[in-house]
């Protein structure tokens, strides 16, 4: 295999985006209200931008009321989401909390009602009352629910860091040997 296609001689970006991937991931942990807010807000841009292209396309297009009407909600749930970020961030973790309590619920009752399921039944069971557990806890701690969503993603960013200046510093090594 060339070493020119993995890029032996441009190491040091690979170690430098190893290095960015890191530091960001450590800022997520070190600042995770931020990470939340910054994630709502690149949602908000693309629900209004999403919107403002939909009412455009309805206009241009002569596609009737629903277009349009699609339009002004993604850009009123835009703006709310760039001027209200941490509200938004909740309602919409309440909305899943509030999905996943019915959904538990809903995979009770046909557990009940499911009676030649055998030993599957009980998995539905489970799976209800994990669904039902779940939403109760993010309607109890909606922050913590989000923190851990955030944690992936710094876990990932640092996880993936270290990996590219491994590489980075192995590609050097090839490098010097060359």
């Amino acid at each position: 295999m060339n070493g020119e296609v993995i890029g032996i001689r441009n190491w040091w970006s690979l170690a430098l985006r190893g290095i960015v991937a890191v530091l960001f991931g450590l800022a997520v942990f070190i600042w995770p209200g931020i990470t939340i807010e910054a994630l709502v807000i690149l949602f908000g841009a693309f629900a209004f931008l999403g919107g403002v292209f939909s009412i455009f396309s309805a206009i241009k297009t002569h596609s009737g009321w629903i277009l349009i009407l699609q339009g002004i909600l993604g850009i009123l749930i835009g703006l709310a989401a760039l001027f209200f970020p941490l509200s938004v961030a909740v309602t919409l973790l309440a909305l899943i909390a509030v999905w996943a309590v019915i959904t538990g619920g809903l995979e009770l009752v046909m557990a009940l009602r499911l009676h030649q399921v055998g030993a599957g039944r009980w998995l539905l069971v489970l799976n209800g009352l994990l669904s039902l557990l779940f939403g109760v806890l993010l309607v109890i701690w909606p922050f913590t629910g989000m923190l851990v969503i955030v944690a992936l993603i710094g876990a990932y960013a640092i996880m993936n860091g270290i990996l590219l200046f491994g590489l980075a510093c192995h590609l050097h090594g090839l490098q010097k040997h060359a």
